[in-house]
């Protein structure tokens, strides 16, 4: 080995050395488990609605709106999604490598999977058919239980919940 290379197997050493890596061991708690606000369950009739518009594995707000959609419908409330624009792709059944349902990395389907509880539990879901078309998905591309809608219905969707009074949550990645 030459001088530089010796120095820097040395310094990797010493690096090492300088702080223990991990300083916790497993299961250490990292964070405080303070909750601040109650945990509000819904009164009767109502409602919560979704709007989404970011698309899968590009970032966490997908995955996060189900998530929060989920937790809603959990506390009593109606909860419904309505995925639109690029966020059409997230209904999209046919995720996975090399065929369906199949994990190429670890949670390439969690948002179809998600869905399919939110589902399960009794959420609504809607994917605008033009998001569809867009990203050349086709209606029987969708997740079972995924309701197509017209694009025209993204609007009209957010009146409907605004006058039964419903918690909107717009969720949407540039």
């Amino acid at each position: 080995m030459t001088e530089t290379a010796d120095q820097i197997v040395e310094n990797s050493k010493l690096s090492l050395e300088e702080i223990p890596h991990p300083s916790l061991p497993k299961g250490s708690s990292l964070y405080g488990s303070t909750k601040i606000f109650p945990d509000y369950q819904a009164s009767e009739g109502q409602a919560w609605f979704g709007l989404v518009h970011a698309i899968a594995h590009e970032s966490s707000v997908s995955f996060v709106a189900i998530l929060q959609a989920t937790r809603a419908l959990r506390k009593g409330f109606e909860s419904a999604l309505y995925f639109y624009g690029p966020g059409s792709i997230n209904c999209n059944a046919n995720r996975g490598f090399p065929t369906t349902g199949d994990d190429a990395f670890p949670g390439e389907n969690n948002m179809n999977n998600a869905l399919a509880t939110f589902i399960a539990e009794g959420g609504t879901v809607y994917c605008c058919r033009f998001g569809m078309a867009l990203h050349g998905m086709r209606e029987e591309d969708l997740i079972e239980g995924v309701i197509p809608a017209h694009p025209l219905d993204v609007q009209d969707a957010v009146i409907h919940y605004a006058n039964k009074g419903a918690i909107i949550q717009s969720n949407f990645m540039v």
